[in-house]
């Protein structure tokens, strides 16, 4: 049986929290929802932290066609 990798760090709920400057509350939402992946460690969660980068990615996106329109007013 192979070894699993756990060389990533691993975050508390509580840090998540505070690094994304959202209430503890919304990362349980996010867990529960799958939206972030989170390991259960006794009655805890430890969120790897490459899994909230991969949060941040999936929800950064790029500039709409409305965005650009609000910049540079409307067309016509």
């Amino acid at each position: 049986m192979g070894a699993a990798n756990v060389s990533s760090h691993f975050l508390t709920i509580a840090e998540v929290a505070a690094a994304m400057r959202v209430s503890k509350m919304t990362v349980y939402r996010l867990v529960k929802a799958h939206a972030i992946a989170a390991v259960r460690v006794g009655r805890s969660f430890r969120v790897p932290e490459e899994a909230v980068n991969d949060y941040i990615r999936r929800s950064t996106e790029p500039a709409t066609r409305d965005q650009d329109d609000y910049k540079n007013g409307p067309a016509g």
